[in-house]
């Protein structure tokens, strides 16, 4: 009995994936991110979650989230928005971005399968240092699963160290999940398109950058 989130925002020129530009145009950004989307949003479709949420920040979802249901993101920092969603859910619940089309149902598995009563949460860590994914269990009478994460800095270095000591400090028996790369800057799409060869990620980006990828960093 456990819902996945994927977290989005509409996919336009300008307003995503900022940082591949002067590498791509934002046009050209726009498109790889929607082609991240989609790979996130298949993933979630082929694991055997109860409940499929898109938390959307825009005004038209892809249509390949047509068998999710949408959720508009409150207002706020990131923060509140992460904190808002938990708090809107009754269930077990895995929260993932859109940055990580790398992910996979095999990778995720482990969330659906094996979350026995030894697990309270499940993070995964980004090589940024911050986070591409964090389950949590029921919540706990009298607590709110939203408070886990109010007031956490976010999209800083810490961010991730941050956000795990805050599940262990209130008591949390936390399990990870491997560690991965964000696509935030031209290497680490050039990266993930690497560890990722038959996404849709990997096929958008290469017919933007037909001479392959450049890889400069882990």
């Amino acid at each position: 009995m456990t819902a996945i989130v994927v977290m989005a925002k509409a996919c336009l020129p300008g307003k995503v994936k900022t940082r591949l530009y002067p590498a791509l145009s934002y046009e050209q950004a726009a498109e790889l991110a929607a082609a991240s989307l989609d790979d996130t949003l298949a993933a979630a479709l082929a694991l055997p979650a109860t409940r499929r949420i898109l938390a959307f920040d825009g005004v038209e979802p892809p249509v390949t989230a047509a068998a999710f249901e949408i959720a508009p993101q409150v207002s706020g920092g990131l923060d509140e928005r992460l904190a808002a969603i938990f708090d809107s859910l009754t269930e077990p619940a895995l929260l993932v971005g859109m940055d990580t089309p790398q992910l996979s149902a095999t990778l995720l598995g482990p969330v659906f399968t094996d979350w026995d009563n030894t697990t309270d949460a499940w993070f995964g860590p980004a090589h940024d240092g911050g986070f591409w994914a964090l389950a949590l269990g029921l919540p706990r009478p009298g607590r709110s699963r939203g408070d886990l994460i109010r007031g956490v800095p976010m999209s800083v270095a810490h961010t991730g160290a941050s956000q795990l000591a805050r599940l262990r400090n209130d008591g949390l028996r936390v399990r990870q999940l491997p560690m991965l790369t964000d696509v935030d800057t031209i290497a680490d799409a050039d990266l993930v398109a690497l560890v990722a060869p038959h996404s849709r990620f990997a096929a958008t980006l290469l017919a933007m950058r037909p001479a392959g990828p450049t890889v400069t960093g882990p």
